[in-house]
């Protein structure tokens, strides 16, 4: 009889499915004795998708793209790419690559779509290119004055650099000081509820580095070239094309999980840890409870966590009587408590119909004919909202009538427990058509057919106030030999999701080779080649 390594993982997001599924595939039941814990009653963290009256939302949108070939090769395997069109590609004419042998969408539900992206900025009721760029379309909309003015900052940004101590700094250096003033300080700020010049320069680096006007226009003159380029030559910011599950991300979570327990994976729901105990260094056991207050304690040979760690540091500080005296070192529990993070609400909104015209020669569904965004990021001062996505353009499977309705969602930055995250179901979904009644994106309530709100707690790890002291809080977690942070709030760090399951696989990667150093899983995303941005 083989002696099994037991295995806990804390979080039934993409980090925490994705070490599950590392662990166990290939006969890896033999070796390993997986438990997954999940707080929530749902899979894939804040990339599940909700449902509402037959209508499905994305929360925060999830292109499926990565630079990461291991990661692409992942989501085939769980999603096999679609071999027949869409229905909306189909019925526009509209044209992807199809993968000889793949399923038809039309017929099968477990299937991966290959989706053109198509985001803008919207401002002052005009559309410009999403990252913003000097284009003869953003030309056209700023006007030759505020263009002139543009311009001229940008050149002045070219020679007079700034240093990259902060974020209003990082973007005035790209970008120029008007084009930030117009487009970034007030965004940023609605985003992260600070001023860019409070948030470090992290932020910017890991989100959008390599981005710049220079960027986005040598990109824009290569389009006109004859020759074709792989995506992981483009900026991530500036893919045209990327795969989505049929119904939504949530749709890929939900099907790991279901291989995991079908190849031997222990699947708890809610299961919300409470302690993590240790012992001679290492951590021994969590300490579990659910809704109805049964705790339950759990022992394992190796501990993942996806957990934020915020919540992690103080559960190994809840202490019992055999831990007294052992509890975490104050200044780690006082840096734990001081990582901000952003919450995030969604109000979707079906409508009958825009007001907002296409005038892209994209064809897009709808009577008359949507625009064809996926996200209209909202980068106009004068409006709570962030972004709007338009549910139609990500996959049509996700609208019960995608030929006579729209289902958008609307995306707020806020803070747990302040007015906006405290407001009704009804006092949200009133402002949100207010908003998108004054943008004169919709003609009024009347057009609104039904709607949902969803909150999200801790969406978005953000990069001030302790975070500075995060690398001794790292050091310190990593003494723990067993335990490994992967994922986003498990390293509090701002990761897209292939980011998240990269670090998952490198943990699994450790636990089989026995590796000690956890450099490697923290330094995902670390790298230039390794950058995205939304």
């Amino acid at each position: 009889m083989t002696d099994k390594q037991s295995v806990v993982i804390i979080g039934g997001g993409p980090a925490g499915l994705t070490a599950a599924w590392e662990l166990i595939k290939d006969g890896g039941a033999e070796k390993y004795d997986v438990t997954v814990l999940e707080e929530t009653r749902e899979f894939g963290g804040i990339s599940r998708t909700v449902k509402h009256n037959g209508n499905r939302m994305d929360i925060g949108g999830h292109r499926f793209f990565s630079k990461d070939e291991r990661i692409m090769d992942w989501w085939k395997e769980t999603l096999p790419l679609q071999g027949a069109p869409s229905y909306d590609d189909k019925k526009l004419g509209r044209e992807h690559d199809m993968e000889p042998g793949g399923p038809d969408p039309e017929t099968e539900d477990k299937v991966m779509l290959k989706r053109h992206r198509v985001s803008r900025i919207y401002w002052n009721r005009h559309f410009f290119d999403y990252p913003i760029s000097l284009s003869a379309n953003t030309l056209k909309a700023m006007g030759f004055k505020l263009t002139m003015v543009a311009g001229f900052s940008y050149l002045k940004s070219m020679i007079h650099k700034l240093p990259e101590d902060n974020l209003e700094n990082f973007y005035i250096n790209r970008f120029g000081r008007k084009l930030y003033s117009m487009f970034f300080e007030g965004y940023t700020e609605k985003l992260w509820g600070r001023h860019p010049s409070q948030i470090s320069a992290d932020w910017g680096s890991q989100r959008v580095k390599g981005l710049s006007i220079m960027g986005v226009l040598k990109n824009a003159f290569q389009k006109l070239l004859p020759k074709k380029r792989s995506n992981a030559e483009v900026e991530t910011s500036l893919i045209e094309e990327f795969w989505y599950p049929k119904y939504g991300p949530g749709q890929l979570w939900e099907t790991v999980e279901q291989n995991c327990v079908e190849a031997g994976v222990n699947v708890v729901t809610d299961a919300k840890v409470v302690e993590v105990r240790q012992k001679d260094g290492r951590i021994a056991s969590v300490v579990t409870v659910d809704s109805e207050g049964n705790r339950n304690e759990l022992t394992a040979d190796q501990f993942i966590s996806s957990m934020p760690v915020k919540d992690l540091v103080n559960a190994l500080d809840a202490g019992t009587e055999e831990t007294q005296g052992k509890h975490e070192p104050k200044d780690m529990v006082d840096v734990a408590n001081g990582l901000p993070y952003r919450d995030f609400v969604t109000v979707g909104l079906l409508v009958k119909h825009l007001r907002l015209k296409n005038t892209t020669d994209i064809p897009t569904l709808g009577n008359p004919p949507i625009v064809p965004d996926c996200w209209i990021y909202v980068q106009d001062p004068g409006y709570k909202v962030g972004r709007l996505q338009i549910f139609n353009n990500w996959s049509p499977y996700l609208v019960k009538d995608v030929d006579d309705t729209v289902w958008i969602g609307l995306e707020y930055f806020c803070e747990e427990g302040d007015s906006f995250w405290n407001m009704t179901d009804e006092e949200a979904t009133k402002f949100a058509i207010s908003e998108l009644t004054r943008m004169r994106v919709i003609n009024g309530p009347a057009d609104v057919l039904d709607s949902h709100r969803e909150r999200v707690k801790k969406a978005y790890p953000a990069y001030f106030d302790t975070y500075d002291h995060m690398d001794e809080l790292v050091e310190y977690l990593d003494g723990f030999g067993n335990l490994y942070c992967v994922g986003r709030n498990g390293q509090h760090r701002y990761n897209n999701m292939d980011h998240s399951m990269a670090t998952a696989i490198e943990a699994v990667g450790n636990i089989k080779s026995g590796k000690t150093s956890k450099k490697n899983v923290w330094s995902v995303n670390t790298d230039k080649s390794y950058h995205e941005s939304k």
